[in-house]
């Protein structure tokens, strides 16, 4: 199974970022561009790819060990900005230092387990929004809108294993599926 480790932001900070999101969707160029569906925002922290059945168990241990030794942290969806012309997203601010040490936990949950995790890149906290369809595109628009973006503060309190079912039906636009696998809680009450 395709599975990936994630903190995903609490509804109601959704709902602030998918009325930012539909001012984007009506900039010039818009429709030429993939927007993620809102099921699909979350902060990936670990991706693992096609994981064994049989290695599953011991991942999930290792992450909520990983989630016991880490405490809850403050976050809020926080401006924007874009990979290349490939991607584009929104940030986080507050303790992304503590995301940034959760993702490092949950990536060497996934080594320890034998997952073929690849070389060690440094986590940049960021929530896609959009991926260009053909070629690259211009997000500069776009993360000039983004600039004033600044939700509201949440805690979090969660993490997340989550299993990516991929589109298969070749109907264009379709999103792949997302589907919580397990959830631990932060800290030692976790």
């Amino acid at each position: 199974m395709r599975l990936f480790a994630a903190v995903v932001p609490p509804e109601d900070a959704l709902h602030e970022l998918a009325s930012v999101v539909r001012g984007l969707e009506g900039l010039p160029g818009a429709q030429g561009l993939r927007w993620t569906g809102r099921p699909g925002w979350h902060y990936t922290l670990a991706f693992y790819g096609e994981v064994a059945e049989d290695v599953v168990p011991d991942l999930s241990e290792r992450l909520a060990r990983a989630a016991r030794h880490t405490e809850p942290f403050s976050l809020s969806l926080d401006g924007g900005g874009r990979f290349g012309g490939r991607t584009l997203w929104v940030g986080a601010s507050g303790d992304v230092g503590e995301l940034r040490l959760l993702a490092d936990r949950t990536e060497a949950a996934g080594r320890k387990a034998g997952v073929e995790m690849g070389e060690h890149r440094h986590y940049r906290a960021h929530l896609t929004l959009a991926r260009s369809g053909r070629g690259p595109a211009d997000f500069r628009p776009y993360v000039a809108a983004l600039e004033a973006f600044a939700g509201r503060r949440w805690t979090v309190g969660e993490l997340h294993l989550v299993r990516s079912n991929l589109p298969r039906s070749g109907v264009p636009g379709e999103q792949p599926r997302y589907e919580t696998v397990e959830r631990w809680g932060l800290g030692a009450g976790g």
